[in-house]
């Protein structure tokens, strides 16, 4: 039994830096980074790193809005696989732009529910977004993003000199 993937588009964007926040916005953004490090929570919230490890704390309070990531490296690529639930593809964006890997989605979703002797409707909103470093040892032009069974998979290969076996070196007595 053969079973759907669906392909995700991954936009490849460069945009310069100042182009994107003028510098009084960098002031505050650098600020609130600040804030957050003062806090011991590590940095800016939303612009985490790849192998960033989120405290326990956060991971726990966050988990409605922000869904479940793994990031796996093997030889040859890493492996981000987010667990999204319910969402349909046409609602998800993955987009690469100045080293960073930003996944967004938005889910909507009605209930109704109408019986002899009474009549529920609920609505269930919400969006997020989670952005990852890439690492420069990835080939941006190759990434790929896909989704099957609300599971979105996105594999960053590894660029050709970066897939090379490590060199064993032998010690010599001196």
């Amino acid at each position: 039994m053969a079973e759907n993937v669906t392909q995700l588009p991954v936009k490849k964007e460069r945009i310069m830096p100042s182009a994107t926040m003028p510098a009084p916005f960098e002031s505050l953004r650098q600020e609130i980074e600040r804030v957050f490090d003062d806090f011991g929570w590590g940095g800016y919230p939303f612009r985490r790193s790849l192998f960033a490890a989120e405290p326990l704390f956060r991971r726990e309070s966050s988990w409605a809005t922000m869904p479940a990531v793994d990031v796996v490296e093997s030889e040859r690529a890493y492996e981000i696989t987010a667990e999204l639930p319910g969402m349909d593809e046409k609602k998800i964006e993955v987009k690469v732009a100045n080293g960073q890997l930003t996944i967004k989605g938005e889910k909507q979703e009605e209930k109704e529910e109408k019986k002899k002797d009474y009549y529920m409707q609920e609505r269930h909103y919400g969006s997020f977004e989670r952005s990852f470093e890439v690492p420069e040892s990835v080939d941006v032009d190759k990434i790929e993003a896909s989704f099957k069974k609300g599971v979105l998979t996105v594999t960053l290969p590894k660029k050709a000199e970066a897939q090379k076996p490590a060199k064993k070196v032998d010690v010599k007595a001196a």
